[in-house]
């Protein structure tokens, strides 16, 4: 049931969404996020064209100018000075001559290069801030995480911490001679997209806060485009750039920290619901009788599997691994080391969180029928240990047969997900109009 997503390698340079069109050998169907674009004019049929092609080297990876006249359904000289203006642009480039069985010279391959363009993901978690800067080809160009309690700071002094981070990422980039395409914020809980604020986010005790504008405000003028989305649908989104590739369409993204949330991918498409407030999992009440959550009920699914769950049940609380200030990878190491030398109380809260992954993940593949779920976060550092129990009582709970085909998954991307995410997400306007974005991004 088992596999591990590090054995599978990307067949192109694709960030996970889009708009469908590509239709490459792996098969990949990007997440839509933004919904396609409808020219309206010569002008705009151009630019949706270019986002095209762009989309196609993404999704289905490097071929010949011929192959994606083909694949996309243009004129070949259409699709030359298409190529060209990317080239021009910096976002793609022309390696190794590609032979398809055909008579004649072979064609160069063209491939997705933006190397000199970035999108950065910035996360606001309960534990620490964590900023990552990705090219358009998937290069990390920088990162860093900074332990921080963001329930204890407050929301002035979290945001101040965050545009610092953004600051560090930002000069970085310039010394590289790297243009930013923009900038996604990750939070967590209920968030307004469109007015750029956290709703409420039960963790971390915030309430109508302008994240967005906060950030912008701090940064002052020249700050690259904000925005804002759930951190468990950015979690999602960057998952599904690693599933994808090997035919996982439909996969449900379970966060595993503080809270926990989830991100659902569903035929290729990030679901958000009717209002957009779709993966509040951890709220499903699964012991009415239970312990007390930060949302003001009892019994929510993350007071049993949440990080503070496993805390709670594996260390006394003047135990350093429920310090804040310190550093969460280094608190998990530590437990880790716990368990692997057969600390009874460690062992015993790892077998209570698997027991409560194995019925809340069985509901969902009851409900979703998903073809894999992904455990992140601090799920990941204890795989061999939680995995067997999980999906043992997958298999024995869920009314499908062979749990309905659901693998699951462990994350190799742990804790930087959301973050990864939110830099791909910054990145998408790329790919619906590459021409405007790299201008507004370069001041050309």
């Amino acid at each position: 049931m088992r596999t591990d997503p590090r054995s599978v390698r990307r067949s192109g340079d694709e960030d996970g969404r889009g708009d469908g069109s590509g239709r490459g050998d792996a098969g990949i169907r990007p997440v839509v996020i933004n919904g396609p674009a409808r020219p309206a004019g010569r002008a705009s049929i151009r630019r949706a064209n270019l986002g095209l092609l762009l989309r196609l080297l993404r999704d289905a990876g490097p071929r010949s100018r011929a192959r994606i006249a083909d694949d996309a359904g243009l004129p070949r000289p259409t699709v030359t000075g298409l190529v060209t203006e990317l080239i021009e642009l910096g976002l793609v480039r022309e390696g190794d001559a590609e032979r398809d069985g055909s008579v004649g010279r072979p064609g160069q391959n063209v491939r997705i290069d933006g190397r000199a363009l970035c999108g950065i993901g910035l996360e606001i978690n309960v534990d620490y801030l964590a900023v990552v800067a990705l090219t358009l080809g998937g290069d990390t160009v920088f990162e860093r995480r900074v332990a921080m309690d963001v329930r204890a700071a407050g929301p002035e002094a979290v945001l101040d911490c965050a545009a610092g981070l953004v600051r560090e990422a930002l000069a970085t980039l310039d010394a590289a001679a790297i243009a930013t395409a923009g900038v996604t914020v990750a939070a967590p809980g209920v968030v307004d997209i469109a007015a750029g604020t956290v709703v409420y986010a039960a963790n971390i005790d915030w309430r109508g806060v302008h994240a967005v504008s906060g950030i912008r405000a701090r940064l002052g003028r020249g700050a690259p485009p904000l925005r804002l989305e759930n951190d468990a649908k950015l979690g999602a989104v960057a998952e599904y750039l690693e599933a994808s590739a090997a035919g996982i369409h439909d996969l449900i993204y379970v966060t595993g920290e503080t809270g926990v949330g989830g991100g659902i991918i569903s035929g290729g498409r990030l679901h958000r619901g009717a209002a957009g407030f779709a993966g509040e999992i951890g709220h499903m009440p699964l012991d009415p009788g239970g312990a007390l959550c930060a949302c003001g009920r009892r019994g929510c699914w993350e007071t049993m599997v949440g990080l503070t769950a496993l805390l709670r049940h594996a260390a006394a609380p003047e135990d350093p691994v429920h310090d804040p200030s310190l550093d969460l990878e280094t608190r998990l190491t530590d437990l880790q080391s716990r368990a692997a030398a057969g600390d009874s109380r460690t062992l015993e809260a790892l077998d209570r969180i698997a027991d409560g992954l194995g019925l809340g993940l069985a509901l969902l593949a009851d409900v979703l029928n998903p073809r894999a779920v992904v455990l992140g976060g601090y799920f990941t550092y204890f795989g061999d240990r939680l995995a067997p129990r999980v999906e043992q009582l997958m298999a024995e709970r869920v009314m499908a047969p062979d749990t309905g085909g659901c693998r699951l998954l462990l994350s190799t991307l742990g804790f930087t997900a959301p973050a990864r995410g939110g830099a791909l997400l910054a990145l998408d306007p790329v790919y619906e109009d590459p021409a405007r974005t790299v201008a507004a991004a370069t001041g050309s």
